[in-house]
């Protein structure tokens, strides 16, 4: 049978607390058996230092102990009087009972009588011996585990007081009022784990409810939804998981942005050189347009322009794929963009925009790269300033070195770069202005290639 996750997380709380209030119980019970053992001890030998000083005034008043060997009641009036204040004092003797136990043998029935009213079982468990250690009092069969202790008059000792231990609470007092908190505790212990049930039912709802929040939100993005979003804090770690789904399904939802722009700009950049070339042949096959050496040249330019523009998105899709190769070797990083600068120098020339270069010469500037890709980074980035600087600018590249650090600065004329397309200018098919011409503006994938090659 299938469990969702709720009941799965309410029986987890429920047993948990379950085990922790049984526990508790446990471990209250042992604590408070041992506890009230050792209360009753402590009254007890109290109880037991009062008789011994009773015991001793009483014989020094009689000179021995026959006023107790037939005499229970007398012996059950000492064993009273050491009774502690706060607990209950044992009913009176009637007289005929007490005449009775006068007369009686010390285990007649008034005695055991006057033993079921006590309201503790100490008295059942006091022996008195003589000097000779002879019982006058107490149970037929004992065994005292410690030696009795001597009672004394004038410094010579006139008999022996004992106390044989408790196996267990006997007193119906006792026992009762030991019921009565093993069944509080038990009823609080039922009250806690119906209160921890009560609270795991709302709590395993919320926990779940997000979760399934979650799990269909999921389902939405899978299904193409990337707009779907969770609601989420910072407080836990499944409001850390909603901010991160969220994170995600922006991420996917710009992707495919990013996708359908990038489709319509590809489309739109390759049909334009195909829609001039197809003008133009047109136009040679009509003889609308004579065929001369001009008219071939602007096809050649055309189709050099649509060949540098599939190139760029060969070279694009090879590093989406990680496949663009690199021939890493020591090279001079001076020498390498000089390299890159002598062709331009003329068509910066043309233009009218001052090109200076400061690159050192007395030392070099080693590298561990691929020459060919560092020239094709160069001479993009040389071309970019070639199409969008101003004529009467200028371009200066510099190279310098710092702390075993080489750094290039390209630094050109106006127009610069509004801050709010800073971000932006790395994008593939982005322009600063789209409505510059495409064939001396580019397809703007030369600086989304130096970003790839660096």
């Amino acid at each position: 049978m299938k469990i969702s996750i709720k009941y799965r997380l309410f029986l987890a709380f429920l047993l948990a607390t379950c085990t922790l209030v049984g526990c508790m119980f446990l471990v209250m019970q042992i604590s408070f058996n041992r506890g009230f053992l050792h209360y009753i001890n402590n009254i007890e030998q109290a109880r037991l230092v009062q008789l011994s000083d009773n015991l001793q005034t009483a014989y020094s008043s009689h000179g021995s102990w026959e006023f107790l060997r037939d005499n229970p009641a007398a012996w059950f009036r000492l064993l009273a009087d050491t009774l502690p204040e706060d607990l209950p004092r044992p009913r009176p003797l009637r007289k005929r009972d007490e005449r009775l136990a006068k007369d009686a043998a010390p285990d007649a029935w008034p005695l055991r009588r006057i033993m079921r009213q006590s309201p503790h079982q100490f008295e059942r468990r006091v022996v008195l011996l003589d000097t000779d250690q002879e019982q006058i009092f107490g149970p037929r069969r004992y065994r005292l585990n410690t030696a009795p202790k001597p009672l004394t008059v004038g410094g010579v000792t006139i008999g022996y007081l004992g106390l044989l231990p408790p196996k267990n609470i006997v007193n119906p007092q006792q026992q009762q009022f030991v019921q009565k908190q093993r069944r509080s505790f038990a009823v609080i212990a039922l009250i806690m784990a119906a209160v921890a049930a009560l609270f795991s039912i709302p709590l395993a709802q919320r926990l779940v409810r997000r979760i399934t929040n979650l799990a269909a939100a999921t389902h939405l993005l899978t299904a193409g939804q990337y707009d779907t979003r969770v609601s989420a804090g910072t407080s836990d770690e499944l409001d850390q998981l909603a901010q991160d789904f969220n994170s995600l399904a922006q991420t996917l939802e710009k992707n495919q942005q990013l996708r359908r722009q990038w489709v319509a700009d590809i489309s739109h950049e390759l049909r334009t050189p195909l829609a001039v070339l197809r003008g133009e042949i047109e136009a040679l096959q009509d003889g609308v347009r004579p065929q001369s050496p001009q008219s071939l040249t602007m096809l050649h330019d055309e189709v050099m322009h649509l060949n540098r523009l599939v190139e760029d998105l060969y070279q694009l899709s090879l590093a989406d794929i990680n496949a663009l190769s690199y021939r890493k070797e020591p090279t001079d990083l001076g020498e390498t963009l000089r390299q890159a600068i002598e062709p331009f120098r003329g068509e910066f020339a043309d233009r009218g925009i001052q090109l200076t270069c400061t690159i050192p010469t007395d030392v070099p500037l080693p590298i561990l790269a691929d020459s060919r890709r560092l020239h094709q980074l160069f001479s993009n980035l040389l071309e970019n300033s070639l199409r969008y600087t101003e004529e009467g600018g200028k371009l200066q590249v510099r190279a310098t070195q710092n702390a075993g650090r080489t750094a290039i600065h390209f630094e050109d004329t106006a127009p610069g770069v509004p801050k709010d397309k800073m971000e932006c200018l790395f994008d593939r098919l982005f322009r600063v202005e789209n409505s510059r011409s495409r064939r001396t503006g580019g397809a703007g994938l030369g600086l989304a290639l130096c970003k790839t090659i660096v």
